[in-house]
């Protein structure tokens, strides 16, 4: 009966799955004149029930199943945060219905994929620069004495992230890549001319004393120049000041701290190191 009312239907095509005792599915396909005529399908001899009412103008799909989109822009605060708090207050506030589940993608995508990178990069970056110095001072000792550059460099870069009211973003993170090579530059610098001094003289405080003030102006060439050079990025406030002002801040934190290291810490630090070896010769 179903088959032979559709069948009177003019330029209609349909399928039909028909179990032993009863219709289970009918889908049914109109021309266009007749499916943008709300009057003629309501005439079609099918019991219906047909209304207009506010659709989405687009539906998208993922996988073969719908998908919604909710998008957010964040500012004043880190993404990380902002998204954790988002996840925490969805799963005590929220009941998501069975057949429902939430992804979350976009600009925090992309941050878990560059942390996961720099979680991999940062420790090798730091390895590499201790084997090279390893392999040009032929020395452990004197590696990890110019080696204690870096933490108080990071040290310094975290205080000025702290003091501009900064989060830890990727930027920092390659900031803080950049800002090791520096400080270990500033103190291969010195200690490099506090070896060949000793070598010469067999003096150790000598040495170190003129090794001090002999490279005093280079280190602190080198450390006005990385700096000064990142002023302009740190009170940037036009298009891409969100990713320039974090490293810029970085290096020029840690600079400082670095500097004030390279000029103090390490002459006393190589003091220690070599205080036995001098006294016994």
């Amino acid at each position: 009966m179903v088959e032979t009312a559709l069948a009177g239907l003019p330029n209609l095509s349909y399928t039909r799955s028909l179990s032993r005792y009863s219709l289970s599915q009918v889908t049914a396909m109109f021309d266009e004149d007749i499916r943008s005529d709300l009057d003629a399908l309501e005439g079609i001899p099918i019991v219906t029930e047909l209304n207009y009412s506010s659709v989405p103008s687009q539906i998208s799909r993922e996988n073969g199943k719908r998908r919604v989109v909710v998008t957010a822009n964040v500012r004043e605060r880190d993404l990380g945060s902002f998204v954790q708090e988002v996840k925490l207050k969805i799963a005590q506030q929220v009941d998501l219905p069975a057949g429902y589940w939430l992804d979350y993608g976009g600009t925090f995508e992309q941050l878990e994929s560059a942390s996961q990178r720099l979680s991999i990069m940062v420790p090798t970056t730091l390895f590499i620069i201790l084997t090279l110095l390893v392999i040009a001072f032929g020395s452990i000792k004197d590696a990890f004495i110019i080696f204690t550059g870096v933490p108080l460099a990071l040290t310094g870069g975290v205080f000025a992230l702290w003091l501009r009211d900064m989060p830890l973003s990727i930027s920092a993170g390659v900031g803080f890549i950049a800002l090791s090579g520096i400080a270990v530059l500033n103190g291969l610098v010195m200690l490099s001319f506090i070896r060949q001094r000793l070598l010469e003289t067999g003096e150790l405080v000598n040495s170190i004393v003129d090794g001090a003030l002999t490279r005093l102006r280079p280190v602190l060439m080198t450390a006005l120049v990385a700096s000064l050079g990142f002023v302009p990025m740190a009170i940037n406030v036009g298009t891409g000041a969100e990713v320039q002002r974090p490293l810029a801040t970085v290096v020029i934190g840690g600079i400082i701290s670095s500097t004030i290291l390279t000029l103090l810490i390490l002459p006393v630090l190589y003091r220690f190191a070599y205080a036995k070896k001098t006294t016994s010769n």
